[in-house]
């Protein structure tokens, strides 16, 4: 776990310095790809485990109510902060 955090906050420090170049336009359609790949990969890794597969009827709508409760959780903070920090300026 540590160098995972290490890792992104070397990232951090890197691109603040990088935040003008061309360097970054190609990064962000890499980013894609690499998350499609990173998805792809778990997928095969999940689809080759015979016991997930075997048990995804009985686990797979309590995963599908986490996901779903996760994302209207998500929306809900992200609205939150959208409000408090993002519409001072435009009060009506």
């Amino acid at each position: 776990m540590f160098s995972i955090i290490c890792t992104m906050l070397a990232g951090i420090v890197i691109g603040r310095f990088l935040h003008d170049g061309k360097f970054l336009k190609n990064i962000e359609k890499s980013t894609s790809l690499t998350i499609a790949a990173l998805l792809f990969v778990l997928g095969l890794s999940i689809g080759s485990n015979r016991l997930i597969v075997e048990n995804l009827g009985r686990v797979g709508w309590q995963a599908a109510i986490l996901a779903v409760l996760s994302l209207a959780g998500s929306i809900v903070a992200a609205r939150i902060v959208f409000q408090l920090f993002f519409e001072k300026g435009e009060e009506k």
